[in-house]
């Protein structure tokens, strides 16, 4: 058993493209939740003192031989268990139980017909209802204890439980969208019947990233890297509570920044909040290093690497500062994981993660490196941050750097600054911004063929793309009327030289990312 249990649920992490959903659907009932790998040492997973653990699904059989096992300490604990999809195979398959090859596989939504209304997994919910299925195998034979609690037209057993022992199943994904009562069957789970309570509240996050900022930092000074978006002014703002005047923040300008991002930003700064800010003109350093520098891994490293040498110089004017602080984010962890732990692949380097040299004078301070973009803003909120600073649109840490697919030159940034401007002018204009998570304007290495006042060009292509998101971790192409398609291109064509053709980038992430690069 665990002593001292928190409100806390712990997710294992075997594989599956919706494992984050799991966490962003617990933490929607007002219960912290953190995802593990698999892998991952016992005393990681049982530091956060967890009142339930639910294992995700993943790509697995579980009698395949390299198949990811069960943690020993999960059923070790006594805990309430619930597994999903591969999740509830392997708990079957771990408790005696047998799983099998389906003959037909089962994906998309199905209809389940719950067995069991008096189960407390399913309580308040219909006995038929929508779900999300994607599988292969499926529970050939109960384990002892067990009973079905729910059935779909291919799966005779898409729900178990042993209510004595508090050890569920689900063969469907309750986090997706499309199983429409599935968060209610997580609340059942974290709340009925782990025995969680609801304080996963942004005040609850505040005063506690404050105490424990306050405990860290004690005597101490801090540098935080300021860059006018929500991550960096939420994290400054935690700062500020906790420390006050020892809290230094730093502006850097490294020429990779949109069009009056500067000027914007010390407005910003200087009429809502009451920061102390240093500006820091790096730009001829920034591009100094990038030139002739193509490979986009390699322009997120040498940024990061840069922002960090400025930091150290500027903290050595200021006098002896141990911390830097930054706006670190969950999905910039899990996408800047390397491989072989709960299956993670490493996206990109993000500057601020990946990114970091290896060797730096500071202890890094990331109040935010558990939280969602959309937690951020609910927490900035909470802090009294403008509404509009708290929804502006994420903007990457390398700026225009992974807007230009190729080498970064004063020239082509001059085209996509002006370019994204142009993009950001009209969606406004047609009044999208808040309906829209981010827009942009991305300078292609491809030219092609135009005519221009009865002359010919070979010229640049820029790509307009423009997505909605909940957090990041997954992204649809927004469908902008063929109107306001049409002004952006007439205006980027007629204004900005170098470029004769504009597309109009209709992909989702995945499979593609949100940044080009």
């Amino acid at each position: 058993m665990i002593a001292g249990r928190s409100d806390t649920i712990a997710v294992i992490d075997f594989g599956s493209q919706y494992s984050q959903l799991i966490v962003r659907r617990v933490r929607e009932a007002r219960v912290y939740c953190e995802l593990i790998p698999h892998d991952a040492p016992e005393e990681e997973a049982l530091n956060l003192r967890p009142s339930g653990f639910i294992l995700s699904g993943g790509p697995a059989s579980v009698y395949a031989k390299e198949a990811p096992s069960l943690p020993p300490y999960v059923l070790k604990s006594g805990l309430p268990v619930l597994g999903i999809c591969y999740g509830m195979q392997l708990l079957a398959d771990e408790l005696g139980g047998r799983v099998a090859r389906a003959e037909k596989r089962e994906y998309g939504v199905s209809e389940l017909h719950v067995s069991d209304l008096e189960s407390p997994l399913f309580a308040g919910a219909p006995f038929s209802q929508p779900v999300w299925t994607s599988h292969g195998d499926f529970i050939e034979q109960l384990p002892a204890g067990f009973k079905s609690l729910g059935y779909t037209a291919n799966s005779p057993l898409a729900a178990m439980g042993d209510e004595d022992r508090k050890l569920y199943g689900l063969q469907f994904h309750p986090e997706v969208s499309h199983t429409r009562h599935g968060g209610h069957i997580l609340s059942n789970f974290v709340q009925h019947i782990c025995g969680c309570k609801e304080t996963w509240t942004p005040q609850s996050f505040v005063e506690q990233s404050v105490r424990q900022i306050k405990k860290l930092v004690g005597s101490g000074r801090v540098i935080c890297a300021l860059s006018g978006g929500v991550d960096s002014t939420v994290t400054a703002s935690l700062l500020h509570e906790a420390i006050g005047n020892r809290l230094t923040n730093v502006f850097v300008d490294h020429g990779l920044l949109r069009k009056g991002e500067v000027e914007r930003n010390r407005d910003l700064f200087e009429r809502h909040l009451d920061l102390s800010v240093v500006y820091v003109d790096a730009r001829e350093r920034f591009l100094d290093r990038l030139q002739g520098v193509v490979d986009p891994e390699q322009k997120r490293l040498i940024i990061g690497e840069e922002f960090i040498r400025v930091f150290e110089e500027e903290a050595v004017k200021l006098g002896p500062i141990q911390y830097l602080a930054q706006g670190t984010l969950y999905p910039d962890l899990i996408e800047s994981a390397g491989t072989g732990r709960g299956g993670a692949a490493r996206i990109k380097a993000h500057h601020n993660v990946g990114g970091l040299p290896s060797r730096m004078a500071f202890t890094l301070i990331e109040p935010l490196r558990y939280l969602f973009k959309d937690e951020v803003r609910q927490v900035g909120l909470e802090l009294g941050l403008p509404e509009e600073m708290v929804h502006r649109h994420p903007f990457p840490g390398p700026g225009l750097a992974v807007r230009i697919v190729g080498e970064v030159t004063p020239e082509r940034l001059a085209m996509v600054r002006a370019a994204d401007s142009i993009v950001m002018d009209e969606i406004r204009r047609a009044m999208l911004y808040r309906d829209i998570w981010q827009c942009f304007a991305v300078l292609t290495p491809i030219k092609s063929v135009g005519v221009m006042g009865d002359q010919r060009t070979y010229e640049y292509v820029v790509a307009i793309r423009a997505v909605t998101s909940e957090d990041g971790m997954t992204a649809d192409w927004f469908p902008l009327a063929p109107e306001v398609l049409g002004r952006i291109s007439t205006r980027i064509i007629n204004e900005v030289p170098g470029i004769n053709r504009v597309v109009y980038d209709v992909t989702s992430k995945p499979p593609s990312t949100i940044e080009w690069e």
